[in-house]
């Protein structure tokens, strides 16, 4: 199971209207167990980009890299980790908009 130890947030700005509803840039510094397929001794950050369109809030796209060398890694997470993710880009989206 991942631990997410920080965060930032940003509002992705759309000046022409392209997009429907918001999208919001997460990067969220996460901690996985030693004996996780995703371990890194440097340690491993989510680039997430949540969407929220009225009701509809969702990951529309995810990209987990190492950190210090910024390596993208082709691994997708598990369910249960991508429920962890998205329940808290879900709590935490609306600090973009402060920002």
């Amino acid at each position: 199971m991942i631990t997410i130890t920080d965060y930032s947030v940003e509002l992705i700005k759309d000046p022409f209207g392209i997009i429907p509803g918001k999208r919001v840039e997460f990067v969220l510094d996460i901690e996985v167990p030693e004996d996780d397929e995703l371990y890194s001794e440097n340690g491993l950050y989510v680039r997430v980009i949540y969407g929220v369109q009225d009701e509809d809030e969702r990951i529309v796209k995810y990209e987990i890299h190492e950190r210090g060398t910024e390596q993208y890694l082709e691994f997708d997470m598990e369910d249960d980790e991508v429920a962890v993710v998205e329940a808290f880009c879900r709590e935490h989206w609306k600090v973009a908009l402060d920002s």
